[in-house]
């Protein structure tokens, strides 16, 4: 079976960019936008890995405190992706727990070498 990447998006790009990218190095991908059912969508479906859009609407930063709080979705690697031109959104989603918190080029760009550096984190 395939390992399972959860991706919140609300715009299309690179959302479905990002998800067509996922599928073509072997995940099967779950995409889903309203980041209040986050924790819940993450208890259920146990992913491999969580990639954020952080301009979605709603509290991103917030939701990701919420899994890093919860020992049962602590360990979740989590990715957060947004336009160069709202940087602070990046700081933000570290401080909240984000693992990796990077530009929406590089998340496309430079995805797999990402995603490994998300998965080697302890």
């Amino acid at each position: 079976m395939k390992p399972l990447a959860l991706v919140f998006y609300e715009r299309l790009m690179p959302g479905s960019q990002l998800a067509n990218r996922l599928q073509d190095l072997g995940y099967r991908v779950l995409a889903k936008n309203q980041v209040s059912q986050l924790a819940a969508i993450v208890q259920r479906e146990s992913p491999l890995l969580l990639f954020l859009d952080l301009t979605i609407s709603g509290d991103v930063c917030a939701a990701i405190a919420t899994l890093r709080a919860n020992p049962a979705t602590a360990h979740l690697p989590v990715i957060g992706f947004a336009p160069e031109s709202v940087s602070n959104l990046h700081a933000t989603a570290l401080a909240a727990g984000a693992n990796l918190a990077v530009s929406e080029t590089a998340i496309i760009t430079h995805l797999s070498q990402l995603i490994d550096q998300a998965l080697n984190l302890d």
